[in-house]
This record gives C-alpha cells, structure tokens and sequence, in this order.
C-alpha cells in the first residue's frame, strides 16, 4: 500500500481515535483500516478475522473506563463492518441467496440500530450529570466536594425576637384551655334480629314440633308469622330476621342438633330437630339393674 495514501487517509479520518492494529499486511488504527476497505485499498483476503477479534478485545480491556461506552460501541460497529466486508468476499458468485440476502438486511438493521443507541448514549453523556454538573437541593457544590467532611460555614437562621417572646410567655399562660362540650357521636340503634335470639327461638319452637317445620315459621312472631301482636317492624327488622335464622339454622345443623333439607331450587327449607343420642353405659345399667346381677 502507497504511504503517502495512506497518510492521506489517515489525516482525513482522524487516526488514533480507534485502538491500532498489527495485522498481516496492515499497521494502524481501526478507523483507518475501515476507510481503506471501503474504499477497495486494502485486500482484505488476507485480513484475520480471529486475530483482528482478539486485538480488539485487548483494546477494550486496556482502554477501561478512560473511553466512553458510546466511543467502545463505536469501535465494535467498525470491527463489525470489516467481518461483513471480510465474509462477503467466502461467498461463491452465482445467483443471490434470498436467505443470505435476508440475513443481510436484519445485520444492517441491527447495526442501524447500534449507530442509534451509539447517538443516543452520547447525547445522555453530553448532558448535566447530577453530581458534577448539576448538584440536589441541600447539597452545595463544596459538599460534594468534600464528602463526609460537610460544609464549612453553617447556615444561619433568623429569629423574630417578638414572635420568640410571645412564644415564651405563652409556656406560662395558665389560663385554662376551653373545653369540648359537644356530645360525643353514638350510631343510631337498629331493631335487628340477633342470632342468638333466632337459635333460641329455634330450639324452643322444634321442641314442640313433631314434624319438620319450614324455615317460615321459625321466624319471630312479629316478622311474617302473624302470631305477634302491634304493628310490624321495620323492613330491616325483616331482613334480619330473615338472615338470622338462616344463619343460626347453619350454625345448629353444623353441631348436630338439626338437620335441613330442601325438595329443589326455591323450595321452603324445612328443619327438623335430630334428638340427642342416650349414652351407652347408661342403659348397660339400667339392664343390670332390671337383672338384679352385680358387676362381681
């Protein structure tokens, strides 16, 4: 290759701005080896892919955090294009393989898009940073300078001398606080019908019944039975009469003292009272007694 193009060449794309080569055929900069290729002035046949991959890394590795992300990025598109140029010259002439063709497109995409990403996180560094450039309210630029150490002059507040004495003097104003004489808030009282009064009422009416009762004339006498006398209750007293004994009938038939049943949807709902069960070691003594045996 002619010096004097390449020095050319090089003052045109700024060389030493990308890490430099050592390659079979080529000395220099990335950026450098990228333009010659382009512009056909180099053969890239001879160029190694593996060792161009490996001398990159090395760069990355040694530039550490002295080179911005965006500029690394920069470095790794450049490398990426010299791949593609390198891999185009392996394919056989001949017709043009849609599927290569494809895989073309999406890499051009994908480095589109590097390129974008690449503006992108230059933009971000370019801007104030908080901390260096901008500083947080309560935190001066010296005290972030100084770390732990805090700020040098403290802040100075003003006092109002006669706010600061009327305050003082009202610590011994002795003068008593008026008092709240406004009622204290109690809920309105509401006639509901308690489940405990539908369990009694319950257990009461069933001990009198031989039959199964429906659930309606389990109701206390007043809410739908028509047995009560005065006026009926409220609407709510109904409803409640009506949840509470339905509550209560679950509740007694969860502990064995009733049993519910229901012939289909939206028939009455009758309750029958399940009679307690006598112990077996008392009628095992009623018979010994009628026997006139002794345990011995």
């Amino acid at each position: 290759m002619d010096a004097a193009l390449t020095e050319a060449v090089a003052e045109r794309v700024g060389e030493g701005t990308s890490p430099s080569l050592q390659l079979d055929g080529f000395r220099g900069s990335l950026d450098l080896l990228l333009s010659l290729a382009r512009a056909q002035r180099i053969d890239l046949a001879r160029l190694s892919v593996p060792d161009l991959v490996t001398q990159l890394a090395a760069a990355l590795e040694r530039a550490g955090g002295e080179i911005t992300l965006g500029q690394k990025g920069t470095w790794v598109v450049m490398a990426a294009w010299l791949v593609w140029l390198r891999s185009r010259l392996l394919l056989p002439a001949g017709p043009v393989d849609k599927e290569a063709d494809a895989e073309g497109d999406q890499l051009r995409e994908r480095l589109l898009a590097l390129q974008q990403a690449q503006a992108l996180a230059g933009w971000l560094e370019r801007r104030p940073q908080l901390g260096r450039d901008v500083f947080a309210r309560g935190q001066p630029e010296f005290t972030a300078l100084l770390g732990d150490a805090g700020p040098v002059v403290a802040e100075r507040h003003e006092v109002d001398v006669v706010e600061f004495l009327w305050a003082g003097l009202a610590l011994f104003d002795d003068t008593p606080k008026p008092t709240t004489t406004a009622p204290p808030y109690r809920p309105p009282w509401l006639d509901l019908y308690s489940v405990v009064e539908a369990r009694d009422r319950i257990r009461h009416v069933l001990s009198e019944a031989s039959d199964p009762t429906p659930m309606q004339r389990l109701l206390p006498p007043d809410d739908g039975a028509g047995e009560g006398e005065g006026p009926p209750r409220s609407p709510l007293r109904l409803r409640s009469g009506w949840a509470g004994t339905l509550i209560a009938c679950l509740e007694l038939a969860k502990q064995g003292e009733v049993a519910t049943a229901q012939d289909g949807s939206f028939a009455p709902i009758l309750v029958s009272r399940i009679p307690a069960a006598e112990p077996a070691g008392r009628n095992h003594g009623d018979a010994d007694g009628r026997n006139g045996s002794s345990p011995g």
